[in-house]
Protein backbone atom coordinates (compact mmCIF):
# COMPACT_ATOMS: atom_id res chain seq x y z
CA UNK A 1 0.00 0.00 0.00
CA UNK A 2 1.49 3.55 -0.92
CA UNK A 3 2.28 5.50 2.16
CA UNK A 4 0.98 9.11 2.18
CA UNK A 5 3.19 12.39 1.21
CA UNK A 6 1.93 15.59 3.05
CA UNK A 7 3.15 18.77 1.00
CA UNK A 8 3.97 21.92 2.74
CA UNK A 9 5.46 24.87 0.75
CA UNK A 10 5.51 28.46 1.56
CA UNK A 11 5.02 31.81 -0.37
CA UNK A 12 5.91 35.31 -0.36
CA UNK A 13 4.47 36.74 -3.25
CA UNK A 14 5.71 40.52 -4.13
CA UNK A 15 3.61 43.72 -2.42
CA UNK A 16 2.29 44.71 -5.97
CA UNK A 17 1.70 40.86 -7.33
CA UNK A 18 -0.27 39.53 -4.33
CA UNK A 19 -3.20 39.76 -6.60
CA UNK A 20 -1.96 37.80 -9.33
CA UNK A 21 -0.38 34.99 -7.06
CA UNK A 22 -4.38 34.31 -5.20
CA UNK A 23 -5.58 34.10 -8.67
CA UNK A 24 -2.84 31.51 -9.67
CA UNK A 25 -3.64 29.79 -5.96
CA UNK A 26 -7.57 29.38 -6.83
CA UNK A 27 -7.06 28.08 -10.11
CA UNK A 28 -4.48 25.84 -8.38
CA UNK A 29 -7.05 24.95 -5.73
CA UNK A 30 -10.15 24.16 -8.14
CA UNK A 31 -8.21 22.03 -10.32
CA UNK A 32 -6.24 19.73 -7.42
CA UNK A 33 -8.85 19.25 -5.62
CA UNK A 34 -10.75 17.32 -8.37
CA UNK A 35 -7.20 14.67 -8.82
CA UNK A 36 -7.92 11.23 -7.91
CA UNK A 37 -4.83 11.34 -5.43
CA UNK A 38 -5.58 14.35 -3.73
CA UNK A 39 -6.83 14.24 -0.33
CA UNK A 40 -6.10 17.58 0.50
CA UNK A 41 -5.37 21.26 -1.00
CA UNK A 42 -5.56 24.37 1.06
CA UNK A 43 -3.99 28.11 1.22
CA UNK A 44 -2.91 29.37 4.91
CA UNK A 45 -1.88 32.84 5.26
CA UNK A 46 0.30 33.91 8.04
CA UNK A 47 -0.91 37.11 7.99
CA UNK A 48 2.31 39.03 7.45
CA UNK A 49 2.57 38.44 4.05
CA UNK A 50 3.14 35.13 3.70
CA UNK A 51 1.56 32.38 2.45
CA UNK A 52 1.11 28.02 2.89
CA UNK A 53 0.26 25.18 1.08
CA UNK A 54 -1.01 22.32 2.86
CA UNK A 55 -1.57 19.42 0.31
CA UNK A 56 -1.91 15.79 0.92
CA UNK A 57 -1.48 12.83 -1.67
CA UNK A 58 -2.42 9.24 -1.50
CA UNK A 59 1.18 8.13 -2.49
CA UNK A 60 4.27 9.42 -4.19
CA UNK A 61 2.26 8.64 -7.34
CA UNK A 62 -0.45 10.75 -7.15
CA UNK A 63 2.51 13.25 -6.34
CA UNK A 64 3.87 13.24 -9.31
CA UNK A 65 0.73 12.58 -11.53
CA UNK A 66 0.14 16.32 -9.68
CA UNK A 67 3.32 17.67 -11.13
CA UNK A 68 2.55 16.26 -14.36
CA UNK A 69 -0.96 18.10 -15.08
CA UNK A 70 -0.98 21.19 -17.36
CA UNK A 71 -2.86 23.62 -13.86
CA UNK A 72 1.00 22.52 -11.84
CA UNK A 73 2.98 23.24 -15.22
CA UNK A 74 0.72 27.13 -15.75
CA UNK A 75 1.83 27.66 -12.19
CA UNK A 76 5.54 26.91 -11.84
CA UNK A 77 6.06 28.98 -15.45
CA UNK A 78 4.32 32.10 -13.84
CA UNK A 79 4.60 31.98 -10.09
CA UNK A 80 8.47 32.68 -10.29
CA UNK A 81 8.53 36.05 -11.10
CA UNK A 82 5.98 37.55 -8.87
CA UNK A 83 7.58 35.62 -5.58
CA UNK A 84 10.06 37.24 -3.27
CA UNK A 85 12.53 34.34 -3.12
CA UNK A 86 12.11 31.01 -3.82
CA UNK A 87 9.22 28.53 -3.06
CA UNK A 88 10.29 26.91 0.03
CA UNK A 89 8.73 23.21 0.15
CA UNK A 90 8.80 20.11 2.41
CA UNK A 91 8.15 16.54 1.14
CA UNK A 92 6.95 14.38 4.11
CA UNK A 93 6.61 10.97 3.86
CA UNK A 94 4.36 9.19 6.69
CA UNK A 95 5.85 6.86 8.87
CA UNK A 96 3.34 3.79 10.18
CA UNK A 97 4.49 3.35 13.69
CA UNK A 98 2.81 1.02 16.10
CA UNK A 99 1.07 2.71 18.91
Amino acid sequence: MPSQVTVLAAFRPLEPHRDDFLALMRTMIEHTRKEPGCAAYDLYTDGDGGYHLFEIYSGSEALQAHRDTAHYRHFRANVTDILDGDVDVLVLSGIDTER
